[in-house]
């Protein structure tokens, strides 16, 4: 059997070598744009945007107005809101991720580093590839286990829920078993290994396609790529802070503000996190 998928492998190693290098960027690299920017929204939507809920009603709560808050949740409600939106996942993002990943460990596996006899700068980029392929993989797996199917991992990884998006997220991050400091340098070691992975990644994937050339053309191409990574890493900086320093309760009030409307109850959360909501003018609980 192994002999058989190793066969197969070497005979359509060409083909197989293009689309593991085509799904790198397409769509699994470029998904890091709306996905890190619709996470960095709980920073960039507070200092670009005004919130849109009743002043006088947040004040009656005892709490300030927080677009970053409304702005994530604006974001996770129009991708769930997607017809779809389970074929979608699976079609142009799980799979490709599967294909992409298995592939590339693969390859790695039997491919050869020289970066331990020859220093060059070229294989210190190989090697880090690959390591960071390895953690990608990794952590892709828990990240979606435990944020889109509920897998908290003995309670390491809180639960998210999209009506409560900035909360649940802000929840992940800050009342893990290990720690917030934990978490918050774990997202931040794993995001940044994915962003290394993809930068480099297109830089090399442009080799591979005969774009780039020329040693001029590849060192050019270089700028590009490393300009997307700093943008890239920027937004995962910005995400993780946002989401580790965010009151959650008072994101919880924002959020039960947003789904009630402005007629909706007033709602007070409990120092142990349990929420007792006020009624209604109707005379109903909320």
């Amino acid at each position: 059997m192994a002999s058989t998928i190793a066969g197969f492998l070497d005979r359509h190693y060409f083909l197989l070598r293009r689309l593991h290098s085509l799904t790198g960027v397409l769509p699994i690299g470029v998904y890091l744009f709306p996905h890190l920017a619709t996470n960095s929204s709980i920073v960039w939507g507070k200092l670009l945007n005004e919130s849109k809920l009743p002043a006088g009603q947040l004040e009656s709560l005892g709490i300030a107005a927080h677009a970053g808050v409304e702005t994530f949740q604006h974001e996770v409600n129009f991708i769930h809101s997607l017809p779809g939106l389970v074929l979608i996942e699976i079609g142009l993002l799980w799979l490709p991720i599967a294909y992409h990943g298995l592939l590339g460990i693969y390859f790695a596996g039997t491919g050869r580093s020289n970066v331990d006899r020859y220093r060059y700068q070229d294989n210190w980029r190989y090697t880090l590839q690959r390591i960071t392929g390895y953690i990608g993989v990794l952590f892709i797996f828990i990240h979606i286990t435990s944020l889109r199917f509920g897998w908290t991992y003995w309670g390491l990884m809180p639960a998210f829920d999209p009506h409560a998006a900035a909360s649940s997220t802000a929840q992940h991050f800050q009342q893990s078993t290990l720690g917030t400091t934990f978490i918050a340098a774990f997202y931040l070691v794993c995001v940044l290994a994915l962003v290394y992975h993809f930068a480099n990644g297109l830089w090399t994937a442009a080799i591979t396609w005969g774009l780039t050339v020329s040693v001029h053309a590849q060192r050019r191409w270089g700028y590009v790529c490393g300009a997307v990574g700093l943008m890239l890493a920027g937004a995962t900086v910005a995400s993780v802070i946002g989401f580790s320093r965010l009151d959650i309760d008072a994101a919880r009030q924002i959020e039960q503000v947003m789904r009630n409307g402005p007629a909706g109850a007033a709602r007070h959360v409990e120092p142990g996190g349990s929420a007792v909501l006020s009624a209604s003018p109707d005379g109903r609980d909320r």
